[in-house]
């Protein structure tokens, strides 16, 4: 109990380092740019208390939780046994780690749709668009590019191929389908790959690649084990513009169709 305390400690000092600059800047803006106190200082004060808090306990949470069990499931589903191979005489073959990229589609999916960040966007996205654009729409699309993304990014660090060469190929099909789609789900899309990338799916990402790096043989994973959260930012985009050119098709099919 004691250690974890001191852990925990540590955890919010070190917290409190980060979010400081933020503070000091927010305040040094209202007192001598804007030069109006602050509104409601006593509830600003507790509310950072309450940031400082919970990035404490999260940080703590993923130490404890998120990390470990993101490398245990990686250890177990690369493992000899489960794969049902030979220790002995391992030959490295792609197909075998058919449940790892099934894994990571399915926790990249969970993970994206749970994500607070794309939850809020998606409403606000909904208020502004008249209800063209639903909030729970946008969070399935975006989350089956999560899905996807990260699929392939785990068949990336198994075969090793280089991860450059993905995201050049993605990146190349983003403009061609910007060049297409309708110029109101354009910037929606382009952030919805960077609103995956928060609180929730991040730890679970980081540690899926790093366990999976250190448990497949021949990988690095300094080298391989990061990159996962460039496919998760990548395909949203791709989805939500795919989405949103077949939603244009098929209004306008139902349009001739009527006349």
């Amino acid at each position: 109990m004691i250690a974890w305390l001191t852990h925990f400690t540590l955890a919010l000092l070190a917290t409190c380092r980060d979010v400081l600059p933020i503070a000091v800047i927010i305040i040094g803006f209202q007192l001598l740019v804007i030069r109006k106190p602050l509104p409601n200082p006593k509830k600003t004060l507790i509310g950072f208390i309450y940031v400082l808090l919970g990035i404490a306990f999260f940080l703590e949470g993923l130490d404890m939780a998120l990390f470990p069990l993101g490398k245990l499931m990686a250890k177990q589903l690369t493992s000899a046994e489960f794969l049902g191979i030979n220790p002995h005489e391992y030959i490295l073959d792609w197909h075998a780690y058919f449940w790892v990229y099934v894994f990571a589609a399915s926790i990249g999916f969970a993970t994206a749709l749970a994500e607070p960040s794309l939850l809020a966007v998606a409403i606000k996205a909904e208020q502004i668009s008249g209800g063209t654009i639903k909030a729970w729409g946008l969070r399935l699309t975006v989350s089956i590019g999560v899905a996807i993304g990260l699929a392939l990014g785990t068949f990336r660090i198994v075969t090793g191929i280089e991860s450059y060469i993905f995201i050049i190929i993605g990146y190349i099909l983003v403009l061609i389908q910007t060049l297409f789609a309708p110029k109101s789900i354009i910037g929606l899309a382009y952030d919805s790959g960077g609103v995956t990338t928060s609180t929730v799916t991040v730890p679970l990402v980081t540690a899926l690649g790093l366990g999976l790096a250190q448990a497949v043989p021949g990988r690095n994973p300094l080298i391989d084990g990061f990159g996962l959260i460039a496919f998760a930012c990548l395909f949203p985009i791709i989805t939500v513009l795919g989405y949103a050119q077949f939603a244009a098709w098929l209004g306008k099919r139902r349009l001739a169709a009527k006349h």
